[in-house]
């Protein structure tokens, strides 16, 4: 299986390098972005894209980042140019990158559209399933000519997913995952996060909301009777939004004290650390589970 993949991956390679002295990809609004040579000066539009980059070996190549983008620590040093939904796009044009990648959800339209008119090669990314990462990372790899080094990172990513692929099939556990308190926010099936939720042998009781990250009342979480409330924080802030469910007796995960906060950069960034985050909330999940025997 694991020479299969790399196998795959080689042909996906040598597919983007079509024709010589140019690497081309096709983004994921289906754009195609060609460059004569790969990319060395690179601004990147949103936090998980930063790391991805540099999951690569390509973040010295970023020379300009949006706000919280804070991982690995190298990041940090960037030069901003906003934030992933308010960039300033003046300071991305005086940068001069010869590649943008930006984030189709969380970036604004209006600003994506303008870049477009600076006639600057932008890649838009748009993760909604756990094997769009491995994806990204070779397209990404292409762009940037470190087709080797992502390909190790995609095979050790692929093989721990597999390992995790265990959960799926297990007995099914209604899940609530909050990501914001006021207003209070949660994710559908179409998110990222929900595929993990079926990696784990979840249910998620908001996954046929048509938005990507539905508004929801408490009395509509009420209603679904989750079986695991997960919050997406570790800190005192995040505890609090555990202690105001704590209030919700009828709820089973509140009866049973199946309320968990999980690391949101381990989940809600779109990175090869999100199987960190799996990892956690299976294991959270099968508490659940073997609780019920």
């Amino acid at each position: 299986m694991k020479y299969r993949w790399i196998a795959t991956g080689w042909l996906c390679l040598l597919a983007g390098l079509a024709s010589a002295g140019t690497l081309s990809v096709t983004d994921y609004t289906g754009q195609k972005i060609q460059l004569d040579q790969p990319a060395r000066r690179i601004v990147s539009l949103a936090p998980h894209i930063t790391e991805l980059l540099f999951s690569i070996g390509a973040g010295e190549r970023v020379v300009g980042a949006v706000n919280y983008s804070d991982y690995p620590e190298a990041a940090n040093a960037i030069p901003r140019v906003g934030g992933y939904n308010a960039v300033d796009l003046e300071r991305i044009v005086a940068l001069e990158p010869d590649l943008v990648v930006g984030w189709q959800s969380g970036n604004n339209p209006a600003d994506l559209e303008k870049l477009r008119r600076f006639d600057l090669p932008l890649f838009i990314n748009e993760p909604r399933r756990l094997r769009d990462i491995p994806d990204t990372l070779r397209r990404l790899a292409i762009l940037t000519g470190n087709q080797q080094q992502a390909e190790t990172v995609i095979v050790e990513f692929k093989n721990r997913l597999e390992h995790l692929q265990r959960f799926r099939d297990r007995q099914p556990v209604k899940v609530f995952y909050q990501i914001w308190d006021r207003p209070l926010m949660t994710v559908n099936d179409e998110h990222l996060i929900g595929d993990v939720i079926r990696l784990c042998g979840g249910h998620n009781v908001f996954g046929e909301t048509v938005s990507l990250t539905p508004q929801v009342s408490e009395e509509s979480v009420i209603a679904k009777a989750p079986q695991a409330i997960v919050i997406g924080g570790m800190g005192e802030q995040h505890a609090e939004w555990i202690e105001r469910w704590q209030r919700w007796k009828s709820i089973p995960a509140v009866a049973h004290d199946h309320l968990f906060m999980i690391q949101p950069d381990h989940l809600q960034r779109h990175t090869v650390r999100i199987l960190q985050g799996a990892d956690t909330l299976c294991g959270q999940l099968q508490q659940v589970r073997d609780a019920q025997k």
